[in-house]
C-alpha cells in the first residue's frame, strides 16, 4: 500500500453483539467447533446428495473451487460458533443447488437453447448508488431480474403465473434477515428481502470460484488462487442460471447488477458481447469509505476479527480502486466500451433529479422509456422509505489525506466529470 492511500479500517468499529449470539459463541468456545460444524469437502457433498436423492454436479472444475474454498474457511477465517454453523448451511445449500440445476439440464435439455439477448449490467462501485438505480429500473416491464428467493432457490425454474406468490420468498426472506438479527446496524446499511433484487454475486455461488467469498469471509488464499482464474468460466455459469430462470418466465431484457463484474468487464464482453452497461459514477472517496463500513458488518456476522487479513483491499484501499477506474476510463477510449452499449448516470444527478437522469441513460443505451414506466419509477422513489432504520454513518477520512487521495482520482474524475462530495 502506497503512502497516499489512507487505510479505513483502522477506523471500523464492530457493532455490539445482541445476547443471544455474544451467550451462543460464548459456549462455542468451550465446545469443539471445529469438528462439530466440519467445513470438509466430503461431509458437505455426502449431506447435499443424502438430502436432494442427487449425485451429479456436473464437469468443470468446480471440486478443485470448492476444496480451495473450503481449506481457506476452515484455516484463515476465524469463524465462531454461530459463523460456523451459518456457513456450513450456506455451503449445504450451494452444493444443493447445483444438483438440482444439473438435474434440471439433464432433463430439459432445451433449457441450454434458450438466448440471452442484450442484458443490462448496472456495473459501479458498492455504494454508488447501484442498489436504488436497480430497484427503481425494476419498474419497467422490459426487464426480468433475479430476486433474492430464486437466487437462493433456482429449482424448480420459477413460473411467471406463480412468481409472486411462490412460498420460497418466504423461507428465503426468512434465510437473509438472520442477517438483521445477528447485526442490528446492518438494516441501516443495506435492505434485504426474499422478493428484492439482488447482485449477481448471490445467484452464482455454485460455480465455487466468486468474489461473493471474499466479500463475506478473510481468506486470503481463496482471493489468491481466485485471482489467477479466467473469470470467463465465472460467466458461463452465470449464463448458465439465468438460462434456467428465464426458461418458464423471460421478458425482453435481463436486468443485472454487481460491482464484481467492474474489474473484468472484457471478460463479460466475452460471453455476452450485446451487453449494455450502466456505469453510476460517484466520489470515490465517499463511496470507499461505506463499503469499509459494509463490508466490516459483513465479515461480523461469522467472525470476531472482521478485517484480520489484506482480503478484499481492491474495493477499500483508493489506491487499487484508483487502478480500477483508470482501466474503465482506457475502455472506454479504445472502444471496449461503446456507445448505445456502455452510459454513465451521475450518483448525484440521479439523487437530485431521478427523472431526468434516467430519460439520458434511457436515450444513451438506446432503450424505450414509456411515460407509464416513468410514472412508476418516480412513484417507486416518491415511495422508498428513507432511513427508516437509523442513518449509516462513516468516515472519510482528513482533508489532508482526502486531497493526496483526490490526486490518484484526478484521472477517472475528469473524464467522467464526477464531482466530489467530501
Amino acid at each position: 500500500m502506497g503512502d497516499k492511500t489512507l487505510d479505513r479500517r483502522a477506523a471500523y468499529e464492530m457493532g455490539p453483539r445482541p445476547d443471544w449470539i455474544s451467550r451462543l459463541n460464548a459456549e462455542g468456545e468451550i465446545l469443539d467447533s471445529r469438528h462439530v460444524v466440519p467445513l470438509d469437502a466430503a461431509s458437505l457433498i455426502d449431506a447435499a446428495c443424502d438430502s436432494t436423492g442427487l449425485a451429479d454436479f456436473g464437469d468443470g472444475p468446480w471440486r478443485e473451487h470448492l476444496d480451495i474454498l473450503l481449506r481457506a474457511l476452515q484455516d484463515e477465517a476465524n469463524l465462531h460458533l454461530l459463523g460456523r454453523l451459518y456457513t456450513r448451511s450456506d455451503m449445504l445449500m450451494y452444493l444443493q443447488g447445483r444438483l438440482q440445476i444439473i438435474e434440471w439440464y439433464t432433463r430439459h435439455p432445451e433449457i441450454d437453447d434458450e438466448q440471452i439477448t442484450e442484458p443490462v449490467f448496472v456495473i459501479g462501485l458498492g455504494r454508488s448508488g447501484t442498489t436504488i438505480l436497480q430497484e427503481t429500473l425494476a419498474q419497467d416491464d422490459q426487464f426480468r431480474f433475479v430476486l433474492k428467493w430464486e437466487a437462493l432457490f433456482p429449482c424448480p425454474p420459477p413460473a411467471e403465473e406463480s412468481y409472486r406468490s411462490d412460498p420460497r420468498i418466504q423461507r428465503a426472506h426468512d434465510l437473509i434477515t438472520l442477517q438483521d438479527r445477528i447485526a442490528p446496524e446492518w438494516k441501516s446499511q443495506h435492505a434485504v428481502a426474499g422478493n428484492l433484487p439482488v447482485d449477481c454475486l448471490e445467484f452464482t455461488q455454485g460455480c465455487f470460484a466468486s468474489d461473493l467469498f471474499l466479500a463475506s469471509f478473510q481468506i486470503p488464499s481463496y482471493e489468491a488462487y481466485l485471482a489467477k482464474l479466467d473469470a470467463t468460466e465465472y460467466y458461463r455459469w452465470h449464463r448458465k442460471i439465468l438460462k434456467l430462470l428465464q426458461w418458464r418466465y423471460k421478458r425482453k431484457h435481463w436486468l443485472l447488477k454487481g460491482s464484481n463484474h467492474l474489474p473484468v468487464i472484457p471478460q463479460l464482453l466475452t460471453v455476452y458481447p450485446d451487453a449494455k452497461i450502466i456505469f453510476p459514477a460517484r466520489d470515490p472517496i465517499v463511496a470507499v469509505s461505506s463499503i469499509v463500513s459494509v463490508l466490516g458488518t459483513i465479515y461480523s456476522f461469522r467472525t470476531d476479527t472482521p478485517f484480520s487479513s489484506c482480503t478484499y483491499e481492491k474495493w477499500m484501499l483508493i489506491d487499487k480502486i484508483a487502478e480500477m477506474l483508470n482501466k474503465l476510463v482506457t475502455w472506454v477510449k479504445d472502444g471496449t466500451l461503446r456507445p448505445g452499449f456502455f452510459a454513465t448516470i451521475q450518483y448525484l444527478e440521479f439523487s437530485a433529479d431521478p427523472g431526468s437522469a434516467l430519460r439520458g441513460l434511457y436515450s444513451d443505451l438506446l432503450l424505450d422509456l414509456s411515460p407509464q414506466t416513468e410514472r412508476r419509477m418516480s412513484a417507486y422513489l416518491v415511495g422508498k422509505p428513507k432511513h427508516v432504520y437509523g442513518k449509516h454513518t462513516y468516515e472519510v477520512g482528513t482533508p489532508d489525506e482526502i486531497a493526496r487521495e483526490r490526486e490518484l482520482l484526478r484521472p477517472y474524475q475528469n473524464f467522467f466529470r464526477v464531482e466530489s462530495e467530501v
